[in-house]
């Protein structure tokens, strides 16, 4: 197993999703890597939790990464959050990221799972995606 190429992995998807047009027409610049501090936008996109497990072979190291990427809307009902998880969905499903380090083979979108939280409107949006990523470094 590898896990050097995690870094290389969530800053080329970030750079994907920073680069949609589609996305950036709902939530404009609003993605961050962790929640944002102070005032947070109506509707939002944050990198969130991540867990990793070995997936070598024969030919060299590498790894299953299952990612989690979240919407946040402030919004009442989950129009907007829905729509913003399905410009994110389609933005990352099937994408051949180019790394820093190592190789992606492929990345699937694995599921969703839409919430509410706090004591507000708050919504949320789960999406995790499946990542496989060999490391030739």
């Amino acid at each position: 197993m590898s896990y050097g190429p995690a870094a290389a992995l969530q800053a080329a998807i970030y750079e994907r999703l920073a680069a949609d047009a589609a996305l950036a027409a709902l939530v404009g610049g609003a993605i961050h890597d962790a929640l944002p501090q102070g005032a947070a936008p109506d509707l939002f996109v944050v990198l969130g939790a991540e867990q990793v497990r070995a997936q070598g072979d024969g030919t060299g190291a590498g790894a299953e990464h299952r990612i989690t990427v979240s919407v946040v809307s402030e919004t009442a009902g989950f129009l907007a959050a829905k729509q913003a998880a399905g410009a994110v969905s389609d933005a990352l499903d099937g994408a051949m990221l180019s790394l820093a380090r190592g190789r992606l083979v492929a990345l699937r979108f694995l599921r969703a799972r839409a919430l509410r939280t706090g004591a507000g409107q708050r919504r949320r949006i789960d999406l995790t995606f499946r990542a496989r990523v060999d490391d030739g470094a």
